[in-house]
């Protein structure tokens, strides 16, 4: 697919010199974070409430706040505040030298309050950075594999094309393998909800041919491979040469529609792969804002 080979090439290409260049920050704010939790003395045991747990809280505060900005900078297209790969590159490595710092905020101490709950907040909402980093460089390049060069809009096309020449070749069989093929287009699932689409579950189905009366029982038809083994067997068993010729045009079309079918639902899986992470990211980043104005609040009320 076009669009994917272009989001691929977007994605990737802050991994040059932004990526170095932010990767060299990351690695001295890092160090800064460590010579100042290192300066605490040794007469009182490292914690969030000496000036240098407060300095180091500051530090990660604007970084979790500045960091969370990325998302309305990718939406402000006339801003000239950076471009947006070099946005994500900031994003990137200065979101991994955060945990640095918060954890030596934290002191390696953790309880159960909602302080510690921030800090988890912060790290799962690093995970799912990382996760979304993956497959933003790793999925758009299957999908465009996938599609063979095509867009996805021409595989819909192709996959119309076919049904409707299936329909018109069922009219040349008896009645029973229309009605079966009719069934099979009718009840062919592509898509559906969150995790099905996740899952590449198929839920296709077919009327069994073989049930009494026709039509009064259905079989799963995942991958259109009952449909095919039904074709297949009903090539041998045609008395007349236009319907073995129908028959077998309709065997050879319905192999060409599961192939149409099966690259179709591999790339919605992967497209909804490539979305999934969004869902959890943004709430959980809302989240640690929440869980980080309550830490704030906290320390200065009651500490």
């Amino acid at each position: 697919m076009a669009s994917g080979r272009a989001s691929g090439e977007a994605s990737g290409s802050f991994l040059g010199p932004r990526a170095r260049r932010y990767g060299w920050l990351a690695l001295a704010v890092s160090g800064v974070s460590i010579a100042i939790y290192a300066s605490q003395p040794a007469t009182l045991p490292p914690n969030g409430g000496s000036w240098q747990g407060y300095v180091l809280g500051t530090l990660g505060a604007v970084l979790i706040v500045w960091l969370s900005l990325l998302g309305i900078r990718k939406r402000s297209y006339r801003s000239n505040l950076g471009s947006v790969q070099g946005w994500v590159a900031a994003h990137v490595m200065l979101g991994l030298a955060l945990v640095v710092v918060a954890t030596l905020h934290s002191a390696f101490q953790l309880g159960w309050n909602v302080h510690s709950l921030a800090y988890v907040l912060m790290l799962v909402v690093i995970l799912s950075g990382v996760y979304g980093l993956y497959v933003y460089l790793r999925l758009p390049r299957r999908i465009a594999a996938i599609h063979a060069g095509r867009r996805r809009e021409d595989w819909l096309t192709t996959l119309n094309r076919i049904d409707a020449d299936m329909r018109a070749q069922g009219q040349q069989a008896d009645a029973l393998t229309l009605a079966v093929v009719e069934s099979a287009i009718d009840r062919t699932t592509l898509g559906g909800g969150v995790w099905a689409q996740v899952l590449g579950r198929d839920h296709s189905k077919m009327i069994d041919p073989a049930a009494q009366p026709a039509g009064s029982k259905m079989l799963a038809n995942r991958g259109q491979q009952k449909l095919l083994d039904y074709l297949a067997g009903r090539v041998p068993k045609a008395r007349k040469r236009e319907e073995s010729a129908a028959l077998q045009s309709l065997l050879g079309l319905a192999a060409q529609r599961a192939r149409a079918l099966e690259v179709l639902r591999r790339s919605v899986a992967l497209q909804a792969r490539l979305q999934l992470w969004l869902y959890l990211h943004i709430p959980l980043t809302v989240g640690l804002l929440a869980a980080l104005t309550v830490h704030i609040l906290t320390v200065f009320l009651y500490w």
